[in-house]
């Protein structure tokens, strides 16, 4: 996205070629950036410069993301387009009036479907109309839209959370040379961006996504004898929710070769079996976790003792009711889970290993599918799952790699 506002070339490597990713390039090329796989993983970008986005032909295909059509939202809602966004049925189920609602008051008009769903037609205003908004819940893609709207708004944008969230895009921005701060107030983090902004195009390698590794360090956390070393992930301390909790239930994972890859740390994690030991996760570390938690509630299914969550209503509109289907997944391959309105309650083996059996059904949802593959490997009789087709949407390679690591 943000080389397609950049004016001239930005080259990508490392990338995950994910539906949702190629969703979002296509919708990019739809209005008006050249953008062209060179490799693999490897993307060139040819931009159009902010406030140079054309008005697309069709209607912008998002499939499964909900994070692409968001961002891309913000995007549309500051260029005197009008954009159609249209998704599959699990995307077509999520609310996107948190987004509306900021990206109204800069200007932009929103003809939603009933409850405030896809398909959605944004009309965008040019120029914006730069506001200071506190986010209501904490949400890393209301957050981003509202930033990215503010690159066409002349003046300054503010953006201000109460819970930090993940701040990949604010590193993005600044290194793309947006006037960007980020200061704490009173525990909150006041985010301003300036705009009209000039956006220079860069060379970006991309750092392994930790949502993605959360599988495969659960995986080797609940099958006996494992040791596994998961090179180049990201360790973003925004992100680190994961590695920190199943740490205090006493996972063994060492990180290793520090670095900064993308303007990101980077390290290489060696994770082994570990016996693990139920806790009672702290609220204030959710939102750094919050796409990890399938795969967590997977890893307290093996714990000694009780795991309880609170404060996950996020997960009930995201894919999936995360919580219901979790809920019934894991009971459903003999895990013992309570379901609560705000999260769940799991029960752990102690190590033993799960029932199994299935098929699960996954509900169209990429994380549900992963999360009950990996719990399959420590089943005594397997894990059957319903529809393998959603994992294409962030990790095509997963089951490839899986088979691999198996070995």
């Amino acid at each position: 996205m943000l080389g397609a506002l950049a004016v001239g070339e930005t080259r990508i490597s490392g990338l995950l070629e994910g539906e949702d990713v190629l969703a979002t390039a296509a919708a990019m090329r739809a209005m008006g950036a050249q953008v062209e796989r060179t490799g693999e993983g490897e993307w060139s970008i040819h931009g159009v410069g902010v406030g140079g986005l054309m008005q697309p032909a069709g209607a912008l295909e998002m499939g499964n993301s909900g994070t692409s059509t968001r961002l891309l939202m913000g995007l549309a809602a500051s260029h005197p387009i009008v954009a159609t966004f249209t998704g599959d049925a699990s995307l077509s189920k999520r609310p996107m009036a948190r987004v509306i609602e900021p990206l109204s008051k800069m200007g932009a008009e929103f003809t939603p479907s009933p409850g405030g769903t896809l398909p959605l037609i944004v009309r965008g205003l040019c120029p914006a109309v730069p506001i200071e908004y506190r986010l209501p819940v904490a949400s890393a893609q209301v957050k981003s839209a509202v930033l990215l709207a503010g690159l066409n708004a002349p003046g300054v944008t503010t953006v201000i959370e109460p819970v930090p969230t993940r701040d990949h895009s604010e590193r993005m921005l600044k290194g793309f040379g947006a006037e960007l701060s980020v200061e704490e107030a009173d525990g909150e983090r006041i985010i301003r961006l300036t705009g009209e902004a000039e956006l220079e195009p860069q060379c970006i390698e991309v750092p392994g996504d930790p949502s993605s590794a959360a599988f495969f360090v659960v995986a080797a956390l609940i099958v006996p004898g494992s040791e596994l070393t998961i090179e180049n992930v990201g360790r973003n301390p925004t992100r680190g929710g994961l590695i920190e909790v199943l740490q205090q239930m006493g996972a063994s994972i060492e990180e290793t070769s520090p670095r900064e890859v993308g303007s990101e740390p980077v390290a290489d994690l060696v994770v082994k079996h570990s016996q693990l030991k139920g806790i009672e996760v702290d609220p204030r570390i959710v939102a750094s976790m919050i796409d990890e938690f399938p795969a967590f509630f997977v890893a307290a299914a093996f714990a000694e003792g009780q795991t309880i969550t609170r404060h996950l209503e996020e997960l009930r509109v995201k894919e999936s009711d995360r919580l219901a289907a979790m809920a019934e997944a894991l009971t459903a391959v003999g895990a013992r889970v309570v379901e609560r309105r705000d999260g769940l309650v799991v029960n752990g083996t102690g190590g033993e290993p799960l029932t199994g059996g299935g098929p699960i059904a996954t509900r169209l949802d990429h994380r549900i599918a992963m999360s009950l593959a990996i719990a399959g490997l420590a089943s005594r009789e397997g894990v059957e799952i319903d529809d393998t087709r959603p994992i294409a949407t962030s990790f095509p390679r997963f089951e490839a790699l899986l088979d691999e690591v198996m070995e």
